[in-house]
Parts: C-alpha cells; structure tokens; sequence
C-alpha cells in the first residue's frame, strides 16, 4: 500500500536514449542539453511549492535533474536506491518489441531481467521510504516508478509519465476517497 502522504513526482530529464526510444532501464545515461533544459524549467514549477525533501534514484539522470531542482528549493538530497529503474537485462539499448508486453503480462522475462511484479513492490518500497522522510517530498525517479505510484494509487490507466513533468499527489480523504494526480 502506498503511504496516504502528498507528494510531488517528476521524471527525470530527456536522455538521447529518449530521444531515441531506446529502452534505458539501469544502463546509466545522462541528461542530454534539452534534459537539463527541462529540469531547469521544472525549478520555475517547484520552486514555491512546500517541499522539504528531495528524494530521487541513484541513476545519473535522475541524480542531476534533482540536483539542479535542489538549487532552487534549497532542500536536503536523498538518494534512494529503491527508486532506481527496472532492469531489463538483455533488452537495454534497444527498442521495446514484442518483449516488453511480454514481460509487463509477466509471460516472459528477458535474461537478467528484474520481473515487472518484482520490480513494482521494490518500487513502492522506495517510494514509501521516500514518504517517510520530512513532506512534502519531491520523488525524482523514472517513468516505470510511476508505474508503481499509477498501481498503488490506482490512478487508472498506466500511461509513459513525460520527462520533467511535475504531479502533485494528494492523498485519500473524507471528501475524496481516492488518490489524485495533478499536473502542474
């Protein structure tokens, strides 16, 4: 289950991987130029927002877009290793074929590959970890990690978050019994 806490979420910057739809998973790509372009035009979307902590994946590209995010919230940095993308062993570098909804059914695995269900619970481990720590918390990770927010949070179809897109989370509640998503 997902800790009942608000909390903000942004996909790291643009990659070329990205850019080239490559599958990216653990292999460590950095930004490219647009990517810190984004991350940098996020600042001015979270910049007045009452985040107390940053927690974000150890993954270079999610490591810089929080760290330039950080500049203008002034906030304490956590890394935490839970929030780091899927594996999907073999598959990295190339497209997602026929593999990918393969292994999204849970009907096959690529070799060295983390299973989706694995990976979804190790997710919502990081991100609760993550809610554990002083919030409002800005989680700074990858799109398969909002794979995990969509499920626990059932917020309906799972859908490819976009890079550098803020989403304020807010809680169930009385008037309300059912997470929301808002995009800033």
């Amino acid at each position: 289950m997902l800790a009942p806490k608000e909390f903000y979420f942004l996909r790291h910057g643009e990659t070329d991987w990205n850019l080239e739809g490559r599958a990216q998973g653990q292999t460590d790509v950095p930004l490219n130029d647009r990517g810190r372009d984004q991350a940098r035009a996020a600042q001015s979307l979270t910049q007045h927002l009452p985040i107390k902590t940053i927690c974000c994946s150890p993954l270079s590209r999610a490591l810089e877009t929080a760290q330039i995010l950080q500049e203008a919230l002034g906030c304490p940095l956590e890394v935490i290793e839970e929030l780091r993308e899927c594996s999907w062993g073999d598959c990295e570098g190339g497209s997602k074929g026929e593999w990918f909804k393969d292994w999204k059914q849970g009907v096959a695995n690529p070799p060295g590959a983390e299973p989706y269900a694995r990976f979804l619970k190790r997710a919502l481990s990081g991100l609760n970890l993550s809610l554990d720590r002083p919030g409002p918390v800005l989680i700074v990770a990858h799109g398969g990690v909002y794979w995990s927010v969509q499920k626990y949070a059932a917020l309906g179809a799972e859908f490819d978050l976009p890079n550098a897109t803020p989403v304020r989370h807010d809680p169930p509640r009385e008037a309300f019994p059912w997470w929301q998503a808002t995009e800033l």
